[in-house]
């Protein structure tokens, strides 16, 4: 694997983000030899860290998620670890990082090589970006920026912020970073859909019922309160994960894998999509608050949430686009906290078809995604003895030891960055189209609040949502296929 020199800048480097998925993953990395001698990097936080400090939470990140590594390997990649204290709002702090940066690529030959990653809390990204910029703190190599979710809170302030990181930085150069890009099953959508006759030739309109999208969380809002209130399920699930999700189900077969032609791919998908109408939003979303239940707060008695709050943990809804294989079939997503189970998973229903048993179900294609990964094709089959219909799953799934060499989504994601691969990444084209969807709903929810006469469903937590999640289906025969 070839040996990529670099100078990486994590913004945030004394954070949770970093502890437990980027050093493990470097780490990793640095293992497999695509990073190793010409590397450093440099964490920065408001705290009064020292580099052997850094050192020291490294290792101990490490040795938290591996059962065994080589002593002297983590000595040794650690020792490319350096802390430079900062405040992002202090220009000044910028070029004492600045002349550390070049200090670094001297010694280790980083070719003048820049990777910025904002692993800090969203406010700050458009500082970051705009004195990035404005004191000169890239190289003369690449010159690549990391950044998290969540991007921006509507489209006008995603439209801010990538108008300041554009100032510094090429839309090839940035990368929004998305995990659930890096997950196993994610990653096999297209090679299921486009390597397997049997699956693309029904992966059409005339064969596909609809799509169903679910992501379950077990737990409540927790110590989020404060964030989540400002947010909701829309924005911190629908936004990314799901759509990007919806994304890898919909879109036409791209000419070829490269990361262009993917994303040529996706946006031509994207630009079919229908934005729901008022009316529309009212009869296909459902917004839905948990309620308390033995030890468990209601999400309005959850700390630093308000009492009144509008704010939802669970939506369901509906997307379609007018063009793609399945052009006009309904995708169906639901997502939100305190369900029975963390369970993420897609369902897609094929349509029945008529057939003298007269009680044969649909054969459905169901991809688990955690918190085991595995596909499964449902099929119809006769009783043993008896003349009456089984059913039976044609299971695809990974061996433990198989499963134990799947990498982190992290550690998948950061590769691509250092080999300057965007395919798994949101290009900004995408990401506007996914706010122009997710702010014409908001749009309609907040005219309902003001109102004053709210429509959020309250449901008991460890179920399934609340039971309104059910009506927005077109047809009384479709149902949700997880239950």
């Amino acid at each position: 694997m070839k040996n990529i020199p670099v100078v990486m800048i994590i913004f945030g480097g004394s954070g949770d983000l970093a502890h437990r998925k980027l050093y493990p993953a470097l780490f990793n990395l640095y293992e497999q030899g695509l990073i190793h001698d010409n590397f450093a990097v440099i964490g920065t936080a408001r705290r009064p860290w020292s580099h052997e400090y850094l050192r020291e939470q490294v290792s101990d990140a490490i040795h938290e998620t591996h059962d065994q590594v080589d002593e002297n390997d983590v000595k040794r990649f650690a020792s490319h670890f350096y802390y430079q204290s900062h405040d992002v709002t202090n220009v000044e702090h910028y070029e004492t990082l600045k002349k550390l940066a070049q200090e670094l690529d001297d010694r280790y030959s980083a070719q003048g090589n820049r990777l910025f990653y904002m692993a800090m809390a969203p406010r700050f990204f458009g500082t970051i970006a705009t004195h990035i910029n404005d004191q000169s703190l890239t190289g003369s190599g690449f010159n690549r920026i990391v950044v998290e979710k969540p991007f921006g809170h509507d489209l006008a302030s995603a439209e801010e912020l990538n108008k300041e990181i554009t100032a510094s930085f090429n839309e090839d150069d940035i990368f929004r970073i998305d995990h659930y890009l890096g997950k196993e099953m994610i990653q096999n959508i297209m090679p299921m859909r486009f390597t397997n006759p049997l699956i693309k030739n029904i992966w059409t309109s005339e064969n596909v019922k609809n799509i169903q999208v679910t992501l379950a969380e077990r737990l409540g809002v927790e110590a989020r309160g404060g964030y989540y209130d400002t947010s909701g399920a829309l924005r911190d699930m629908v936004q990314n994960h799901i759509f990007q999700i919806i994304t890898l189900l919909a879109m036409p077969e791209p000419k070829d894998l490269s990361s262009s032609s993917i994303h040529k791919a996706k946006q031509d998908l994207l630009e079919s999509m229908i934005i729901p109408t008022p009316e529309e939003v009212e009869k296909d979303f459902v917004r839905g608050q948990y309620l308390g239940r033995d030890n468990t707060f209601a999400y309005k008695k959850e700390p630093n949430v308000d009492p009144e709050s509008t704010t939802e943990t669970f939506v369901a809804g509906k997307v379609k686009f007018k063009k793609g294989p399945v052009a006009d079939v309904p995708i169906y997503f639901r997502t939100g906290k305190e369900f029975k189970e963390k369970k993420n998973r897609i369902d897609i229903v094929l349509k029945h078809m008529n057939n003298p048993y007269g009680q044969a179900h649909s054969n459905n294609i169901t991809i688990e995604i955690d918190p085991v990964s595995k596909i499964y094709i449902t099929i119809n089959g006769k009783k043993i003895d008896t003349s009456g219909i089984r059913r039976e799953n044609l299971t695809y799934e990974f061996s433990k030891e198989e499963m134990a060499k799947v990498p982190d989504g992290y550690e998948r994601l950061l590769h691509d960055v250092f080999v300057d691969d965007s395919t798994n990444f949101t290009h900004w084209s995408e990401l506007k189209r996914y706010w122009e969807f997710i702010d014409t709903v908001e749009d309609a929810w907040q005219k309902e609040n003001e109102k004053g006469n709210p429509k959020i469903s309250q449901y008991l937590p460890y179920r399934m949502g609340p039971k309104e999640a059910s009506d927005i289906f077109e047809s009384p025969t479709e149902h949700w296929i997880y239950e």
